[in-house]
């Protein structure tokens, strides 16, 4: 049976994951002592006696525990933003090449996508890695997430009887281009420059929408957004996880209106593709607990391990 072990479960990401493997009959989930969970040394004991380690920990802590992994066979999962601009990691978003999946499959580390910048990646990757847009085509993406993705201590906030008016609203933040996400969604997408991008963290509790929008004018060739839905619906084709719609979405958005939480609880993505021909926007759609964290890390682990990867996802 695989052995697993979750650094730092009592996050918002380590408790998803945890939930998600309560029916896997096929995996020992190794647990800390509560008293213990913050001891080096119990840490590392847990870790090099794993088959699997999941780090949801701050960055720092990410790293000091790679550094605590001293058994060669164990395979590393890390939900931080520490490694994933390290070409020595595997980058966990297999959708997004034949290279990418083979290279979580034999990886022995592997970082997961953070949850904005894996719906900016879905959309501009392709475009980029398809000749529709140049690497120094000037990007902007804004988004807007549910407030689980801001942590515990936000999350309670949020839902406490003393939340303070404005965060009754949409709230802009990271406004001096500085987000951690940006270095993430340079380089995986081979762009010149980082993108404007613009979050918002909005009022509900999961569920997020990332999107990109773009002038025909400036790409390779003035694509029409059916052209675009075609090469996306054929670069995403037979990947489970990904489902992309027909021009304006109209199966899903009969009113016109392309909400944020519909995916709450769920581990897939949607992309769309509106507009016009003169003014093109692509939107990806997703759970930021899901998708975006904690299902993109199992989905993973699935792969590595050499099983179906939707596996307890779908």
């Amino acid at each position: 049976m695989t052995k697993i072990f979750i650094d730092g479960k009592e996050g918002t990401t380590g408790l998803k994951i945890f939930e998600r493997f309560k029916d896997r009959a096929d995996l020992e989930i190794i647990q800390i002592d509560e008293e213990k969970r913050k001891d080096p040394e119990e840490r590392k004991k847990l870790i090099n006696s794993s088959d699997f380690t999941f780090l949801c920990l701050p960055d720092a802590a990410a790293a000091e525990a790679v550094s605590l992994a001293e058994n060669p066979n164990v395979r590393i999962i890390d939900a931080s933003t520490a490694h994933r601009t390290n070409t020595d990691w595997a980058y966990g978003f297999p959708e997004l090449s034949a290279a990418h999946r083979e290279k979580i499959k034999n990886s022995n580390r592997v970082a997961v996508p953070g949850c904005y910048a894996g719906g900016f990646i879905s959309l501009v990757y392709p475009l980029v890695s398809n000749n529709f847009i140049d690497p120094d085509y000037p990007v902007t993406c804004y988004a807007v997430s549910g407030y689980s993705g801001a942590g515990k201590k936000a999350i309670a906030v949020y839902e406490s009887e003393d939340k303070p008016y404005d965060h009754n609203s949409p709230r802009q933040y990271a406004l001096t281009q500085q987000h951690k996400h940006l270095p993430e969604m340079q380089k995986i997408c081979g762009l010149s420059e980082k993108p404007i991008f613009i979050p918002l963290v909005c009022d509900y509790y999961s569920g997020m929408v990332v999107t990109v929008p773009l002038f025909p004018k400036l790409m390779e060739k003035r694509y029409t957004p059916d052209e675009i839905v075609t090469m996306l619906k054929d670069h995403y084709k037979n990947q489970p996880m990904i489902k992309v719609y027909d021009f304006m979405g109209e199966e899903v958005l009969p009113d016109g209106f392309l909400p944020a939480n519909t995916l709450s609880g769920k581990n897939h993505l949607e992309i769309f593709v509106y507009g016009n021909e003169d003014r093109i926007v692509l939107s990806s759609r997703l759970d930021n607990l899901g998708k975006g964290a904690s299902g993109a890390a199992v989905q993973c682990l699935n792969i590595m391990m050499g099983i179906d990867e939707t596996t307890g996802l779908l």
